[in-house]
């Protein structure tokens, strides 16, 4: 009894933290799936739907757009809304969308709906760290950020397997009814448990900020998704880029300088709050363009078909996940440095031996390299993700929550552009599947390099991080 007594206590109480943080998981669990899932349904949705290939990717450019509109707004909206209410609405938004492209029959309206669920993964996911942070006590967050990590580990890891599955069966409506019944439990929850995390205040609304944060995401995603099909040195291309690079220059200075900023990036004032961060954005990266580039090289190089595919990545699903729940407690227990550090050589390990696949390779291989890589990738990710948000005290977590999964999500799509790229190179090097063969490993190349930078950076974690404002025991 005394030692429970003596235990730091959470920034915030509230009844049922299990209960408000599952409600929280499981829309962000959606949000992540959604995200990877559309890819291995893309070939069919473009025949369903009459559109070209460039037409159809904006199912997933225009998701993630959304998404990187929303999050920079997140810590500025829970400081001036309770928390329940931002939850729910933008559990409802992802559900109503939801519905919205499941019964759409028609390309507009898909992309509609499909827009409207990046407005629930766009407020819901920085919220799922930042609420933990708040409503947890420090002695418990590397087992609830760990599986926190499980949630944007695994969906994406496990995405293909099952649209691969469900697309055999069923018709591409299905992906979208799909994600209605986990929303709406998730609303219930939310509805029940959910308290307000943060405290309330009158913050202006700084609406030239949110219109350069607008344009810079939206600059840097579009410039990203065209590149793959006009090249990179392309007129159209570059000017995205710079327009949008220019943007978030500007909506950066802005921040820094202003006296209530939107968003509070003096956050990277704090040096484990910014190597963290750094290794969370790379690994991210080496995730998505992963996940991007198996099941391309699984259809186009080894011919599997679309349910084939789905069940040649099961494995690797199933191991990110195992590892994901127990990388949280190994921080508990160990602190981040050489978790990050282990996490990505064995994630290097995962890519070179994808690396030495070919047409003619085993399929047994290359599912082999993607299990290694599965279990290195999110090994490293919730340790890192921890060590950075921990050291920030409450008033600065839900800026840097938000700051944390913006960046994530650019470095997805850019890092998934590029694996693109690679792809589109090697096509042009050779045909068939030679030419994917050669574009899949410019590909895993690319994830390699990803890999290695992350690893070296992780070099500047000093151990296990206590919170600011929590007094060390």
């Amino acid at each position: 009894m005394e030692l429970s007594q003596s235990l730091p206590k959470a920034r915030v109480q509230i009844a049922h933290p299990a209960l408000a943080m599952l409600g929280l998981m499981i829309g962000s669990f959606v949000g992540m799936f959604s995200e990877t899932a559309l890819n291995i349904a893309l070939p069919s949705l473009m025949a369903a739907l009459n559109v070209s290939q460039g037409t159809i990717q904006w199912l997933v450019t225009g998701y993630m757009l959304v998404i990187g509109i929303c999050m920079p707004l997140s810590s500025l909206l829970s400081k001036r809304f309770a928390t329940k209410k931002i939850v729910l609405f933008a559990l409802g938004a992802f559900a109503l969308g939801a519905i919205i492209s499941a019964t759409a029959s028609v390309f507009p309206v898909v992309l509609i709906g499909r827009m409207m669920q990046g407005i629930g993964t766009g407020l819901i996911l920085p919220l799922m760290f930042s609420v933990a942070m708040q409503i947890f006590p420090p002695q418990r967050l590397g087992t609830v950020m760990g599986l926190a990590a499980l949630v944007i580990m695994f969906a994406p890891a496990i995405g293909p397997t099952v649209i691969g599955i469900l697309l055999g069966v069923a018709s591409w409506h299905a992906i979208f009814w799909l994600f209605v019944p986990f929303l709406v439990v998730a609303f219930i929850l939310a509805a029940i448990a959910m308290d307000t995390a943060f405290e309330q205040k009158a913050v202006p609304v700084d609406w030239l900020s949110i219109l350069l944060s607008t344009i810079g995401f939206a600059g840097i995603v579009v410039g990203t998704s065209m590149a793959s099909d006009a090249g990179w040195l392309s007129a159209r291309v570059l000017l995205a880029l710079v327009v949008g690079i220019a943007a978030l220059a500007a909506y950066a200075t802005r921040q820094l300088h202003d006296q209530a900023p939107m968003l509070n990036l003096h956050v990277f004032q704090n040096r484990a709050f910014t190597t963290g961060t750094l290794l969370v954005m790379l690994d991210f990266g080496v995730i998505l363009a992963s996940m991007y580039l198996l099941p391309q090289y699984l259809q186009r190089v080894m011919n599997l078909p679309v349910a084939m595919v789905g069940i040649a990545m099961l494995p690797g699903g199933v191991v990110n996940a195992l590892v994901s729940a127990v990388a949280g407690r190994m921080y508990d227990r160990f602190g981040a440095k050489w978790l990050t550090r282990g996490g990505f050589i064995i994630a290097m390990l995962g890519v070179l031996i994808l690396l030495m696949t070919n047409a003619d390779s085993s399929l047994g291989q290359v599912i082999a390299g993607h299990i290694v890589l599965m279990i290195g990738a999110p090994l490293a990710m919730s340790p890192a993700q921890t060590y950075g948000l921990n050291s920030l005290n409450g008033a600065e977590s839900a800026d840097g929550s938000a700051v944390l999964n913006t960046l994530q999500q650019i470095v997805g799509a850019v890092a998934t552009a590029v694996a693109t790229s690679m792809l589109a190179v090697g096509g042009r090097q050779a045909a068939g599947a030679a030419g994917w063969t050669i574009g899949a490993h410019y590909g895993f190349i690319f994830v390699l390099i990803i890999a290695a930078v992350a690893f070296v950076i992780s070099f500047g974690i000093r151990g296990k991080v206590q919170s600011q404002d929590v007094p060390v025991k």
